[in-house]
């Protein structure tokens, strides 16, 4: 069985209000996105894809990881994360981890343990909080909805009998504002 990891970084960020996209923006030495692509690389699991859309990453992607380039993210986060799917099916991959771009506190150890649990259904859960990375087997990916912002919190939803959940450590805080980025640095 392979799994591979899908992290999500498409959209366009509307809330941060900085000079500059959020996941851009510099943060602890290196950008948002670089650090939650680490954590995802970290991981050692095997294929990483980052989804693009609304802002160039190219300059930010380290050889090795796969850019897939989802041109409906105006449509929403499930276009992103079937766009993601798609491309790891098509690769042969039988599970995927999806983790977003503007989550850089969650470390690779959550995506590892998210990994190697057991089901199609996995989330990470920080101090009672279910939060990405996620996990999806291939079993559920005819599931997934085609458009919007819901995606696998949709399907755990549909699904909890299905859905397993992981202790993480780390800090599942999303960067959507200047705020955020400026409490945690």
């Amino acid at each position: 069985m392979t799994i591979a990891a899908v992290l999500l970084a498409a959209g366009a960020g509307t809330r941060f209000g900085g000079d500059t996209h959020k996941l851009r923006a510099p943060f602890r030495g290196l950008t948002v996105v670089q650090h939650a692509l680490g954590a995802a690389l970290e991981a050692g699991l095997d294929e990483v894809y980052i989804v693009t859309g609304a802002v160039e990453l190219r300059d930010l992607i380290p050889d090795g990881v796969v850019l897939v380039e989802n041109h409906s993210w105006e449509l929403g986060q499930a276009t992103s994360l079937r766009a993601g799917v798609f491309t790891a099916e098509n690769d042969g991959h039988d599970a995927v981890v999806i983790g977003l771009g503007d989550q850089p506190l969650v470390g690779a150890e959550s995506w590892r343990a998210v990994a190697d649990a057991e089901g199609d259904l996995v989330t990470a859960v920080y101090r009672g909080r279910r939060s990405p990375p996620v996990k999806l087997g291939a079993a559920v990916w005819p599931l997934l909805p085609t458009s919007g912002d819901a995606g696998a919190r949709m399907l755990m939803q549909m699904r909890p009998e299905q859905v397993t959940e992981v202790s993480c450590p780390g800090e599942p805080v999303d960067f959507d504002t200047v705020q955020d980025l400026e409490e945690w640095s």
